[in-house]
């Protein structure tokens, strides 16, 4: 007998409820839009100070708060969609849009680094005159509301790839303030406005492995690659071991969106029993165990025949 007759399918999520699978980034929305007030405004000073002091450092933290920014508006979007329920044409809902949000951020942050990097080379040609005491003054204020944003985005940082990009800018912009105040205050004792060149060149090249890391994360979620720290040996071998388990193969592990993988098997069962069973105990184990809730178990009492069975007329 094989999987044509046996076919059975056990899912852990229902999808045509409306269930939402980013329920870790909606708590954490108001805090999403005080982060946001906050940063949208001061970029609009930071921007103005960085012209009026002609600070390449300052133009630099502005450009990073102007990421800030819309990274924070594609998590709200994000956690918005999420909240739409899956229909005939998106059956697993909009959860993707979080990882698509995270690698426009990266993207975008690639862009910056890559016009800053250009415009320092522009002025070590030709070095410019930098006013000091405007830049520290900004500088400051810009790493006080990069502390407070950062701790409103802290917690929901775990809980969602796109915040978790919000939060990595922020980090980084912060980490930046700290750069062009410290620039401001060579400046301000010793004259050497070189240093506003060489902070702006350093903060660039600090954030751009960090990006790269962002961008592949988000890429592994789209191209559907198996989720980060999981052990897909580790996987395949906890459902051998199980007593009424003789084969698996086709399986597939991957993210509908962050902290929300997805599972499917074949699983060649040693002797026809209470299938229905035995598909619930490897639910609850790969629950248990490796913290999948979403599960498509295919129960089969003879293997469906080649090396993959994802082609196969029966397998729907």
């Amino acid at each position: 007998m094989t999987s044509h007759d046996t076919h059975s399918h056990d899912h852990g999520h229902d999808h045509g409820t409306g269930h939402s699978h980013l329920p870790g980034t909606i708590r954490y929305e108001k805090p999403l839009w005080m982060a946001l007030g906050l940063t949208g405004l001061f970029l609009l000073v930071e921007v103005v100070g960085a012209i009026l002091a002609n600070s390449l450092a300052l133009l630099s933290d502005a450009a990073h708060m102007a990421t800030d920014t819309l990274a924070l508006v594609i998590a709200l979007v994000a956690v918005r969609l999420s909240r739409k329920p899956a229909d005939a044409k998106r059956t697993y809902g909009y959860v993707r849009f979080e990882a698509l949000g995270a690698l426009v951020n990266g993207g975008l942050l690639f862009v910056v680094a890559g016009y800053i990097l250009w415009e320092a080379w522009q002025r070590f040609r030709q070095p410019q005159e930098v006013v000091s005491g405007m830049m520290l003054v900004i500088a400051i204020a810009g790493l006080v509301i990069n502390l407070i944003s950062m701790r409103l985005l802290r917690a929901a940082a775990g809980a969602s790839l796109n915040v978790k990009g919000a939060y990595l800018e922020v980090w980084s912009d912060m980490l930046g303030s700290l750069a062009v105040i410290i620039g401001a205050l060579v400046i301000r004792f010793t004259g050497w406005e070189m240093i506003d060149t060489i902070l702006a060149v350093l903060i660039g090249l600090w954030v751009l492995p960090r990006t790269w890391m962002l961008v592949r994360e988000a890429g592994n979620v789209l191209m559907e690659g198996v989720p980060k720290g999981f052990d897909l040996e580790k996987l395949r071998r906890a459902l051998r071991e199980h007593p009424g388990v003789s084969d698996i193969h086709d399986v597939h592990i991957w993210s509908l969106a962050s902290n929300t993988p997805a599972m499917t098997a074949h699983v060649v069962v040693g002797e026809r029993g209470n299938l229905d069973r035995l598909c619930r105990e490897l639910r609850q184990m790969l629950r248990d165990r490796f913290d999948i809730e979403h599960t498509t178990l295919q129960m089969e009492t003879e293997h469906c025949g080649g090396d993959s069975c994802a082609t196969a007329p029966h397998i729907r």
